[in-house]
């Protein structure tokens, strides 16, 4: 399902047989079937993944058929901010804010919109957000002479 969703073709579960002997399956939380190749290094399942930013609809979220599986009810929720370049951020691999980076007369200034802090987020987890979006202010406007970076509101 994922990889219709991906790549918008059908009749792909012909094709998925044909390759499942030389893949690796998994079942998820929810007993569903995942397959992946077979020499891909899997973590120690208490692994957490670090803060994205991930772009406006980027592939990791757009090319999942479940995507409850990311978001998990843990986003800002209603109203989903409407405007240019509005991209999402994850956290220990899910969703949970939304973000935007506007340059204006010399400044860069990333917004975090509503992130909210979770009991399963360690004490540092705005800290390793905020290093996160100071690389990305770093790489999406390196030529602008001043970053700033706000939590709307702060956490």
């Amino acid at each position: 399902a994922d990889m219709r969703a991906w790549s918008g073709l059908t009749g792909l579960r012909a094709v998925v047989e044909r390759l499942r002997p030389r893949l690796r399956t998994f079942h998820g939380e929810n007993g569903r079937e995942l397959l992946d190749v077979p020499d891909a290094p899997l973590p120690d399942p208490d692994t957490r993944a670090p803060p994205r930013f991930l772009p406006e609809y980027d592939n990791l979220v757009l090319s999942h058929a479940d995507r409850s599986r990311m978001f998990n009810g843990l986003g800002p929720g209603l109203p989903f901010p409407r405007g240019r370049a509005i991209g999402t951020l994850l956290v220990d691999g899910f969703y949970r804010a939304n973000w935007r980076v506007i340059e204006d007369d010399g400044v860069a200034t990333l917004t975090i919109d509503r992130f909210a802090r979770q009991p399963s987020d360690g004490p540092d987890v705005v800290d390793e957000i905020a290093a996160e979006g100071t690389r990305l202010l770093a790489f999406i406007s390196p030529d602008i002479p001043e970053h700033r970076m706000e939590f709307v509101p702060s956490p």
